[in-house]
């Protein structure tokens, strides 16, 4: 109990810091960088869903955030850049988001997780080689500008909107793993012949798992589009879906708090490395020093992060129950 408050008191001082950090420092560079780190944890999130909750590996994810990207930059370069349009671009996103997913996920979640992998992969490279030669439409690899809503204009307002989202999706994901579906998922990824012998239908809960993680995914990815203001193929590449991967697995998978940390460490990296490159030229090669982090993360923290520091608080927690117990015990 004195473990969950302080952990609630610490995540509430992050929250209010966030939200005071933007009237004391005012610095356009950093408000970028995190509402960055917002859209990508709900992307992380997203990801999160599948590998940490269900067990499930994608090489395909970004597929998802890409389809929301250009759905947004479609509707809003093609329309009047209101917000009424946005809304209707994400619902539209959202639709074919969970359409693919559903679809994806019926023809391969059957199989072994490895097999499954690799035809999300494929399915990812299908839409990008989509996007690539849908010229009309996409404008191909080199993309397009479009306009946004006037609301977005504002950084800082639209600071706060990617931050309430990404508070509003933990929450809403939160009560979705604890509950009796989320336990369920859980219970796949632990043992699925034994969930299977149960009774549960393990492949339509695996879909619905699919779906959640790929409108999420979608979501994320409108986010971005609208924070830049710009839409390519990149959207679509392995590396969107290698960052969601490694932000996840460097917070902690199966945590939901995890992807937000990895999500923070992994921009936070990118921005401070990016920026000693413009001073130091040695930095120029960031992406070594990033790989060396993530190998010094790996190795100290084999769970990640926040999976990590969970597990010494619970071996904390059991040395003292014990400790307690066998005192008792003298006393008695």
């Amino acid at each position: 109990m004195m473990n969950l408050k302080k952990s609630t008191l610490f995540w509430g001082l992050v929250i209010a810091a966030l939200v005071i950090f933007p009237f004391v420092y005012d610095s356009r560079s950093l408000l970028i960088m995190f509402t960055q780190i917002f859209i990508f944890s709900i992307f992380a999130m997203s990801y999160d869903i599948l590998l940490g909750y269900t067990g499930i590996v994608s090489f395909g994810h970004a597929m998802f955030f890409g389809i929301g990207a250009y759905s947004t930059g479609i509707f809003l370069d093609r329309f009047e850049p209101t917000m009424m349009y946005y809304l209707l671009a994400i619902l539209v996103a959202a639709i074919i988001a969970g359409l693919v997913s559903y679809i994806v996920g019926l023809l391969t979640l059957r199989l072994k997780n490895h097999f499954y992998a690799m035809l999300t992969l494929a399915f990812a490279g299908l839409f990008l080689v989509g996007a690539e030669k849908w010229r009309s439409l996409t404008m191909g690899n080199d993309g397009f500008t479009f306009r946004t809503p006037e609301i977005f204009k504002d950084r800082l307002l639209f600071y706060f909107i990617c931050f309430g989202a990404m508070l509003l999706i933990f929450f809403l994901l939160k009560r979705f793993t604890n509950s009796p579906t989320g336990k369920v998922l859980v219970a796949i990824r632990e043992n699925e012949q034994r969930a299977e012998s149960l009774g549960y239908k393990v492949l339509d809960y695996k879909i619905i798992a699919s779906v959640i993680a790929g409108v999420l995914a979608s979501f994320a990815g409108s986010l971005y589009g609208v924070s830049l203001r710009f839409v390519n193929t990149s959207v679509f590449t392995m590396d969107m879906t290698l960052d969601a991967l490694l932000m996840t697995i460097i917070g902690g998978v199966g945590t939901l708090v995890g992807p937000i940390v990895g999500a923070g460490l992994i921009e936070f990296a990118h921005h401070w490395l990016t920026e000693l490159a413009k001073t130091y030229p040695i930095f120029e090669r960031w992406i070594i020093f990033f790989g060396i982090l993530y190998i010094l993360v790996v190795m100290f923290f084999p769970a990640g992060i926040v999976g990590t520091i969970r597990q010494w608080g619970t071996k904390r927690f059991k040395k003292a129950r014990a400790k307690k117990e066998e005192n008792q015990n003298i006393a008695g």
